[in-house]
């Protein structure tokens, strides 16, 4: 299990609950390493001010993470962590490999609209 205050999805019955029960789902799927544990903080950051969008980890080396490591937005894939963006269970956006606050912001502000508290 990863160190993060994220929901951790432990198996593939908790990925599918996940994606069916939000509209707008970020996974971040990677170890607790230099390049995966920057974008957990920013996660756990920004959880509260976007509220419209369900933050979670997956541990990469977890039996389930093929669920993530297989898709074919990650096919080309080579540094942790990967980043995957759901809307509605389907993959709008796909990223590996450490992101500042700034990239994970554009994203999230342009695949789901932001919900002003």
């Amino acid at each position: 299990m990863l160190d993060t205050n994220l929901t951790h999805v432990n198996s593939e019955e908790e990925f599918s609950k996940i994606l069916n029960e939000n509209e707008n789902v970020m996974i971040c799927c990677g170890r607790m390493g230099p390049m995966c544990v920057p974008v957990y903080g920013i996660m756990e950051e920004l959880e509260n001010e976007y509220t419209n969008v369900k933050f979670a980890d997956m541990a990469f080396d977890s039996p389930h993470a093929h669920l993530i490591r297989n898709l074919p937005e990650c096919r080309a894939f080579q540094g942790l962590p990967f980043t995957v963006y759901f809307k509605d269970g389907k993959v709008v956006k796909a990223t590996s490999s450490i992101q500042s606050m700034d990239q994970i912001i554009e994203i999230l502000d342009a695949e789901f609209t932001k919900v002003e508290a």
